[in-house]
């Protein structure tokens, strides 16, 4: 019977590449050669490959090839019936939603663990540390590769604004320093939840798992048990969202494409090359050896972040990933009060990706606009993107607030 699924398997997809060549060379005919092809023609040779990659998916039984063929037929659906896939916006805000609902209860629960659950505070300092200095050097050589790319292919450069241009973009107030330090400290911890502000919340389970850590035994102890409970609840939780995931990614792709098409990217297609370059410098430039200097097992890595990364990807937060992340790290064999304390901050201090592009589009919005920076503005720039990018990882699109933000504060000290 194994053996008889694997050949199943193979046999759907040599189907899969036999009717997506069919499609490729179709579509390369009609829009390459001028040879007009019905889109009737067209349409069909795609979704019957789809219709195999859906059978191929029903044998796989795996939610992350679930989520790469929902991300699929939303594009799809998105393109052929881009009203219709407005109203599909329902189904990823209701995933997001559940998703949001996760987020501070497991963030408070596991630093509580990991950190009172250890029985040598110092043993958590060290690790605190370690951490923390990990994170800012990894994150400012992010910053750096952004800023060298952008100058190198300058991307903004000779970009002519179309005639009747309107800023229309929304108000962002430039961020001092004291605003930003502000921020970490909650003023109110319910309300850090329902504003959905990862770092508050961060500090304020750190200093109650320390205080609950100097506690005597026989007082932590039922303490510790709730938030060791509520911790595996959560986790079960994340297990039962995760079935709507398909649906809700999906629906998000569907929404995207219907609304701004395919072509959204020509017109910034040289920023984005540059982008994606300038990450691929940084994995295998910087994560790709650090991971080999400490022997990750890297396919078992890989194999264990493919579903977190397609969820961030396709909600564009990576907030949504948190909670299968750090599942699939346990899965992997990391220790449980090391995942509960490493990667919840990491969301918030090791943003390397979102650091990389602020550096990168910023430094892109003042070619577009004609400003040239120094060496010194951009090195200034960079310290204070180290500064600014904390903590959104817990808002979807949140790096546009940072890079308004930044861009007010070029505008001001140019006088624009």
């Amino acid at each position: 019977m194994l053996n008889a699924g694997k050949l199943s398997q193979k046999r759907v997809i040599q189907v899969i590449f036999v009717f997506l060549t069919i499609a490729a060379v179709l579509h390369l005919i009609n829009f390459y050669f001028n040879i007009p092809i019905h889109p009737v023609v067209l349409v069909g040779s795609r979704w019957i490959t789809w219709l195999f990659v859906i059978i191929f998916a029903f044998q796989k039984r795996s939610l992350t090839t679930w989520i790469l063929v929902s991300m699929i037929i939303g594009t799809e659906i998105g393109l052929n019936f881009p009203h219709f896939a407005q109203n599909l916006v329902v189904l990823s805000r209701i995933f997001l939603r559940l998703i949001k609902t996760i987020i501070a209860p497991i963030l408070f629960a596991t630093l509580v663990v990991g950190i009172a659950g250890h029985s040598n505070l110092k043993q958590v300092g060290r690790m605190g540390w370690k951490s923390i200095l990990y994170f800012e050097v990894v994150t400012t050589m992010a910053l750096l590769i952004g800023i060298v790319a952008i100058n190198l292919t300058k991307a903004g450069t000779g970009i002519v604004l179309p005639e009747g241009f309107k800023q229309e973009l929304p108000e962002a107030k430039a961020q001092g320093w004291q605003d930003v330090v502000l921020h970490i400290f909650p003023e109110n911890f319910v309300k850090s939840i329902y504003h959905g502000d990862v770092l508050p919340i961060v500090v304020f389970s750190v200093i109650f798992g320390i205080s609950l850590a100097l506690l005597p035994e026989q007082k932590k102890r039922p303490v510790l048990e709730f938030t060791e409970s509520l911790a595996e609840a959560m986790f079960k939780f994340t297990n039962i969202i995760m079935h709507f995931a398909p649906f809700g990614v999906g629906a998000a792709i569907a929404v995207t494409v219907g609304h701004l098409g395919l072509d959204i990217l020509t017109s910034l297609l040289k920023l984005l090359f540059t982008l994606y370059g300038a990450l691929l410098v940084f994995l295998f430039g910087v994560l790709l050896p650090i991971a080999l200097l400490v022997k990750v097992p890297i396919r078992k890595f890989i194999s264990a972040i493919s579903e977190p990364v397609s969820i961030a990807f396709a909600t564009t937060s990576s907030e949504s990933a948190l909670p299968k992340a750090m599942e699939n790290m346990e899965k992997l064999g990391v220790p449980r009060k090391i995942v509960s304390f490493v990667l919840p901050t990491g969301y918030t201090f090791n943003l390397d990706g979102s650091t990389l592009y602020l550096s990168l589009a910023s430094v892109f919005v003042a070619q577009a606009a004609g400003i040239d920076l120094s060496i010194g503005d951009q090195i200034l720039m960079v310290f204070t993107l180290m500064l600014t990018s904390k903590g959104v990882a817990g808002v979807p699109r949140a790096t546009l607030v940072i890079l308004l933000g930044t861009a007010a504060s070029l505008a001001c000290r140019y006088g624009l």
